[in-house]
């Protein structure tokens, strides 16, 4: 049950939110046309290593993470996309591609595009291919103290070094 865990800790802190269940989508894009969202109004998070930690960088759907501007920002030598044999064991609860934006849930640092804070709410994958959460931003931003900064980009390159 992915969502058990982000629906426990959603609850705990007393956060309303909605669960909209659609069919099964493995991109975000996907996703989003599946839930009646527009891309930019979808959040995906994106599984990066920052000088070998792993960390989430999340982006409207319609973006890329722009890795250069990511490394300025997290003040790294080196900004790689993790590959999913790297990530996998930390998201044991989740469908592999599917992880909720909540770094604070599984360790690690969160960047979040600052376009994203523009919006009252934020949706994204809930943990699993079949469901999203939304939620007021202010929230999300709250529980989360992602990092906010500027990394979306249209094409991003795929190493930093």
């Amino acid at each position: 049950m992915p969502l058990s865990k982000l629906r426990e800790f959603l609850d705990q802190n007393n956060v309303k939110y909605l669960v909209v269940s659609h069919s099964v989508a493995y991109t975000a894009q996907g996703v989003a046309a599946l839930a009646h969202v527009k891309g930019r109004e979808l959040a995906k998070t994106v599984i990066v290593k920052l000088d070998d930690e792993l960390a989430m960088a999340v982006v409207p759907a319609s973006f890329h993470v722009d890795l250069v501007a990511l490394r300025g920002a997290a003040q790294t030598h080196t900004v790689l996309l993790a590959s999913e044999a790297e990530f996998r064991d930390r998201f044991p609860d989740c469908e592999l591609g599917s992880m909720p934006p909540f770094g604070n849930l599984y360790g690690m640092a969160v960047y979040a595009d600052e376009t994203l804070s523009h919006d009252d709410e934020i949706a994204f994958n809930a943990g699993s291919h079949r469901e999203l959460v939304r939620m007021a931003w202010k929230d999300f931003a709250t529980l989360v103290r992602p990092k906010i900064v500027t990394l979306a980009a249209g094409r991003a390159p795929k190493k930093v070094a």
